[in-house]
């Protein structure tokens, strides 16, 4: 179902189906499935992305292993309780899925050299937490952001991002409530979670690897809603 809310939360993917589905939840009689999807990068590696979808918008056969898909939908997190912690969990939420032929991909892969379409998102929300900007010790300038991106029924996604360079460099002077375009990719990156008890767990992170970064003026809206309702009446 197409509303506005997908003006500020879209994405486009293509990749290979990795692994089997898994089912999710349930809700009026309408099963969802999770399956990840592999998306290769221009470098050689790989984003392996979870993906959540309706069983009406897919069949098993969609699903195996192997095949070539592409994705339409929204960057979405929900919370998990884990032992009476809270964790912030992230999926790529499905509105259509269409498989693509193994030709198709040929041609789709030349088209993403050219305009890197297998992977983007644009997010337009609001920074909810003050960036944290650091470098490594190579000087590399990372700026790490969280996102509030609203959802229809007054629910909001939370979403990681991190910006690079003098993107870096402009989000650490952002305050909290700024309004803020990104455009960028879904990315995934191993780490270990390191426990009181010296046990050490290896995870999975994923976030937006911001491309283009604006600030968004909240009275340059309303002047547009304005002169948009003007010229309806």
């Amino acid at each position: 179902m197409d509303t506005n809310y997908l003006e500020n939360n879209y994405l486009t993917l293509v990749g290979k189906v990795t692994g089997e589905k898994r089912f999710s939840h349930e809700i009026y009689g309408e099963r969802f499935y999770v399956f990840d999807l592999e998306i290769s990068r221009l470098s050689g590696n790989a984003d392996i992305i979870p993906i959540t979808v309706s069983e009406r918008l897919v069949t098993d056969e969609m699903l195996s292993a192997g095949k070539n898909l592409l994705v339409k939908g929204q960057f979405r997190s929900y919370n998990s309780y884990d032992n009476e912690k809270n964790r912030l969990i992230l999926t790529v939420f499905a509105k259509d899925v269409i498989e693509v032929e193994e030709n198709q991909q040929d041609e789709e892969n030349e088209m993403v050299k050219k305009d890197m379409v297998t992977n983007e998102v644009i997010l337009v929300g609001y920074i909810c937490k003050k960036p944290i900007y650091r470098q490594t010790p190579f000087g590399r300038e990372i700026a790490d952001i969280l996102l509030a991106v609203n959802r229809a029924y007054n629910k909001s996604d939370y979403i990681p991002a991190i910006a690079w360079g003098r993107n870096a460099r402009f989000c650490q002077n952002l305050e909290v409530g700024t309004k803020v375009k990104i455009i960028g990719r879904v990315q995934s990156r191993m780490y270990e979670k390191k426990y009181e008890d010296g046990t050490v767990q290896n995870r999975v992170a994923y976030e937006v690897s911001i491309g283009s970064l604006e600030v968004v003026e909240e009275n340059e809206i309303t002047e547009n809603k304005e002169q948009e309702n003007q010229e309806a009446v």
